[in-house]
């Protein structure tokens, strides 16, 4: 089967706290392809580890499931889509909003979305209640000019 995307993978995993570094990492060395800045590879980093640790903390509730990661690279363009098969959300809207959170006695902050929002150029939640829910986030990576300084970008081997 050929893709219609320029490269693709897909990640499953507990949702343990402890992989959601292995997640992070992951999905920074797929992205390392683009040729992207310290700044970018940083931005992906966060927004990736708010959406797994959402998925952990709030879709799965001190229970066991699996967090799938699915990574696309279209053009110029990095889309990733974190899912879970927990208790979705039951307001999208609410649960956008800065500062608000559905567990204030674990001390969460309410600001996963909007630092999701923040670091990436477009966010989207889908969820329905008791089915779960998924998180596309886009970015665009700057393609820098031939001839350009590139002091700036990584490259993340394995």
């Amino acid at each position: 089967m050929v893709s219609k995307y320029d490269n693709e993978m897909k990640l499953e995993f507990l949702s343990k706290s402890s992989n959601e570094a292995f997640a992070r990492i992951a999905v920074a060395a797929f992205a390392s392809q683009l040729d992207p800045t310290i700044e970018e590879i940083a931005d992906i980093k966060t927004a990736v580890s708010e959406a797994v640790t959402n998925c952990i903390i709030h879709g799965y509730e001190n229970t066991q499931g699996i967090v799938k990661v699915h990574c696309i690279i279209k053009n110029n363009q990095l889309i990733i889509e974190i899912s879970d098969t927990g208790v979705g959300i039951e307001d999208v809207n609410m649960a956008k909003e800065p500062l608000y959170t559905s567990k204030p006695n674990l001390e969460r902050s309410g600001m996963g979305f909007t630092i999701m929002q923040s670091f990436m150029d477009e966010l989207n939640v889908e969820s329905v209640v008791n089915l779960g829910t998924k998180v596309t986030m886009k970015k665009t990576i700057k393609q820098s000019l031939k001839g350009e300084d590139n002091q700036n970008n990584i490259c993340i081997t394995a």
